[in-house]
């Protein structure tokens, strides 16, 4: 009984040294910025990433928002990594990053976001769900752009808080939307109401009620002021045209009126003598 029981002892302090060498070691270990995976597998996954990005650095411009990069729990360990479609850390700069170290940084993202495709949905709902869950990031989000991911009878867009260790759903509310209501789920984190419009997300300003701009919408609202000052211009130049054309009539007229002044005094003139 004792061989064994010393076996054992062995094997534990065995793996305790390797550990602790791990972490001493851990600065010089390589820890790749890509996993080779593509950021999406189709252009409704592309378009959430992308949009939630954007919108998002726009609503919270004092964090870190960042898209497809890699996630490292664990110093000296460069097995254990984890790709969220979008993730957002608070109060860390906003300094680009090749990966997000989280023994450096000081703690896990705040927010992560999982956008689903027929290959994906099954581990985002299962696998990355306790991942995230053990890393200790307060919110998880899952989206399935199409609707056609998840199991029948699956929300479309969940948000979820970590509560004692455990993923909870964040209660959603019905609220009016621009053509109609629309399913709303309130991040505590970023102070951001979060719906699914379409295929796309949407991001609120919880305390001003106003949707945080689309991207296409800024392109849309940015060429309709260019137009407008186009034709501010033109009309302006119209304007200075016109005026310089009435000025040039008018000194013609006058230039005229003092010709024909002048002749009438001259005819006057020869009359009186």
């Amino acid at each position: 009984m004792l061989e064994p029981l010393l076996a054992r002892g062995s094997s534990r302090s065995a793996a305790a040294a390797a550990a602790a060498n791990i972490a001493a070691r851990g600065e010089d270990v390589f820890y790749p910025s890509s996993d080779g995976k593509p950021m999406a597998e189709n252009m409704w996954q592309a378009d959430v990433i992308l949009y939630a990005t954007i919108e998002l650095r726009s609503a919270r411009p004092e964090a870190l928002v960042a898209a497809d990069i890699l996630v490292y729990p664990e110093r000296g360990n460069n097995r254990n990594s984890i790709a969220p479609d979008v993730l957002v850390a608070l109060g860390i700069g906003t300094d680009n990053r090749s990966s997000y170290y989280v023994w450096k940084e000081g703690k896990p993202p705040d927010w992560v976001l999982e956008v689903a495709s027929p290959s994906t949905e099954e581990k985002d709902r299962v696998c990355k769900l306790r991942r995230y869950a053990a890393m200790g990031v307060p919110e998880y989000w899952l989206f399935d752009p199409k609707g056609d991911a998840y199991p029948r009878g699956t929300p479309r867009l969940q948000g979820l808080e970590l509560v004692d260790g455990a993923y909870q759903p964040l209660e959603s509310r019905l609220a009016a939307g621009e053509r109609r209501a629309v399913r709303m789920i309130r991040s505590k984190v970023l102070r951001l109401d979060v719906y699914a419009d379409g295929a796309l997300l949407r991001f609120r300003d919880a305390a001003t009620g106003r949707d945080i701009p689309h991207p296409p919408e800024v392109e849309a609202a940015a060429e309709r002021a260019e137009t407008q000052r186009k034709t501010a211009e033109a009309r302006a130049e119209r304007e200075a045209a016109r005026a310089a054309r009435e000025a040039a009539a008018r000194a013609t007229a006058e230039t005229r009126i003092a010709e024909l002044e002048a002749a009438l005094r001259r005819s006057h003139k020869g009359h009186s003598t």
